[in-house]
């Protein structure tokens, strides 16, 4: 496994770990509906993006695209969950349309994944 699957691998474990602490807060906090939606967002893209690496080492889809939609969605969920959670937490925004931008992202990570299936994979 290449150091950036073992990069994948990590981010979707982290985004697994940060999901369930998040749902924990939102559990005790009132009015927590936008940490309750970032929660889930990281829970939602754990599995993907353990998925994707699975699916890079079968040999099933293109590693490069894989990769790349891979991180795009990690830098999706910190600017679309960071902003939820900063908001919630905090009441501070991480930037100007962090959560609109990050949101964005996870399409276009997810556009890149479904893309990476019609990729050849090197042999």
């Amino acid at each position: 496994m290449s150091l950036a699957d073992r990069g994948l691998v990590a981010l979707g474990a982290l985004s697994g770990i940060l999901g369930v602490a998040l749902s924990a807060v939102a559990a005790h906090l009132t009015g927590s509906g936008s940490l309750q939606t970032a929660a889930q967002f990281l829970l939602f893209h754990a599995p993907g993006l353990l998925a994707l690496v699975a699916l890079i080492s079968s040999g099933a889809i293109g590693p490069r695209l894989a990769r790349l939609a891979g991180y795009v969605m990690a830098v999706g969920l910190i600017l679309f969950c960071g902003d939820l959670s900063g908001r919630a937490l905090a009441g501070v925004t991480l930037a100007p349309m962090a959560a609109p931008t990050g949101g964005v992202l996870l399409m276009v990570g997810w556009g890149l994944a479904g893309a990476a299936a019609f990729i050849r994979p090197p042999r």
